[in-house]
């Protein structure tokens, strides 16, 4: 046992230090609400679909879904394959409508569509789904720092909000997702350290490891099931990854926001396809590591399969090994958490703020109300993480946050479809159509498993929608 050493503290506070100031560096020259939340529409797709792959994986890819195959196999990868093809439909379907006008989020193509209320009502879905998914992602990521540190998780929750909120509230989506790009690479070099260090300290190395991993069964990736409680099977992945990702790369500002920075809609699709292909390979890379950490460890069981990752980074590698990991930690977490507090904040200026203050094409006081907005929203994700830490024993933080999220996607999912596909149906159908949505997949949701719950929500509110469309033939609701 390593443990964490003065070496390593060099590693992580030099990281930390330097990813703070060169993020809030690139906030210079902001001068409008445009600058700060799209980054003046000018960013590089290459570099926004490095920020799409930070945003989405972040901390639970690099923690949890090693501990996804330690537990289990390599069946989630199935789910990898459906998002790939969700982001090819997104990049056909929504991103040319996203483009004909001069969109500032996500739901202002509902507003021109339906009106203000759906755009205000959906933009409310994204928030309370967005803190409480992303209050299990930052804490997923003050497990490493309690373990190195010895502090409460309060504590490390607190640490880390605060290091990520400097260089947002600075430095806005630029900083975001040019960070998030050199993030990406750092997290990705700590996976592929994880891989040689197996080769190291595992009798025979990778190819005893994944012998035995074979003879347990826990190499299979592709199951044939039809049992719709069975979260991981090829049907699952490919209808209810596909439609997960229509509706969190089509929907959900989190992402939309990003695609709205690059310069053009085919430098968008760019980046929205190439980042499905890289998260195919970000994934496979991550659920090896949790097959050499089972072997490394003989199966050994944990009280939280989030531990597993972080106890031997902390445990069992060479001091400054240790810290570049640990680094590795934080750049997913901080990558995730910027991107949350940034779009919670857009959302929350143009969505709300904006039309109500009559400052809807007030760029120098939509800047300011937007860093107002992104304090406030900073503290929230902090307290909504702490308030996770009784709930989260025996659980994978990246299937509860999956979970939260599959929740509403559905009828997230369905309004942008009766917007994009249909005609007829007014604001009132519409969002009769998102609340019976969410409501028949909260009934439902211990039937199946989280995987089907955006196909079953986005299928109720496009009928449920257009239905209650036939009630008021040519007028809106």
């Amino acid at each position: 046992m390593q443990g964490f050493t003065g070496i390593d503290l060099v590693v992580l506070v030099a990281y930390l230090a330097g990813v703070t100031a060169w993020g809030s560096w690139l906030g210079r020259g902001q001068t409008t609400g445009t600058d700060y939340f799209l980054g003046g529409r000018s960013l590089p797709w290459g570099a926004v679909m490095l920020s799409v792959v930070a945003t989405e994986t972040s901390t639970l890819t690099f923690l949890s879904i090693p501990g996804v195959a330690y537990t289990g196999s390599l069946v989630f990868l199935q789910l990898t394959l459906g998002y790939l093809v969700g982001r090819i439909v997104v990049a056909l379907v929504f991103l040319p409508a996203y483009y004909r006008g001069e969109l500032s989020t996500a739901y202002a193509l509902l507003e021109a569509r339906f009106g203000s209320h759906t755009r205000r009502f959906t933009s409310a879905i994204f928030m309370v789904t967005r803190v409480l998914a992303d209050s299990v992602r930052l804490f997923a990521t003050a497990i490493p720092l309690a373990l190195i540190t010895g502090w409460p998780y309060p504590v490390s929750i607190a640490v880390i909000g605060a290091l990520t909120l400097v260089y947002t509230y600075c430095g806005g989506i630029r900083a975001v997702v040019w960070v998030d790009a050199a993030q990406m690479g750092l997290y990705l070099a700590g996976a592929a350290v994880a891989m040689v260090m197996v080769q190291t300290l595992v009798p025979g190395g990778w190819d005893a490891a994944l012998s035995s991993a074979y003879d347990a069964g826990k190499l299979q990736v592709l199951d044939y099931s039809l049992d719709v409680e069975a979260p991981y099977t090829l049907l699952a992945g490919l209808i209810g990854g596909a439609v997960f990702a229509m509706a969190s790369h089509g929907t959900d500002q989190l992402i939309v926001q990003r695609l709205l920075t690059c310069r053009n809609q085919r430098d968008s699709q760019k980046a929205l396809i190439g980042s499905g292909i890289a998260v195919i390979v970000q994934f496979l890379l991550f659920l090896l590591v949790g097959i050499g950490l089972w072997a490394f460890y003989e199966g050994r069981a944990f009280e939280r399969a989030d531990e597993i990752f972080a106890r031997f980074i902390v445990e069992e590698l060479p001091p400054g090994l240790t810290g570049l990991l640990i680094a590795g930690v934080f750049a997913a977490a901080m990558s995730s958490l910027s991107s949350s507090i940034n779009s919670l904040a857009s959302a929350t200026a143009y969505d709300y703020w904006a039309p109500l203050a009559g400052a809807r094409n007030d760029g120098p006081r939509i800047l300011r109300a937007g860093k107002f907005f992104t304090l406030g929203w900073a503290v929230v994700l902090v307290g909504g993480a702490t308030a996770f830490i009784p709930l989260s024993r025996g659980t994978s933080a990246v299937e509860v946050a999956l979970g939260v999220a599959a929740i509403v996607y559905g009828g997230l999912l369905g309004a942008f479809a009766l917007g994009v596909l249909t005609k007829r149906p007014g604001q009132r159908a519409a969002i009769f159509g998102i609340v019976l949505g969410v409501v028949s997949v909260v009934v439902i949701r211990d039937a199946v498993a989280w995987p089907w719950y955006v196909p079953i929500g986005a299928t109720v509110t496009l009928i449920a929608g257009s239905v209650a469309g036939q009630w008021r033939t040519g007028a809106r609701l």
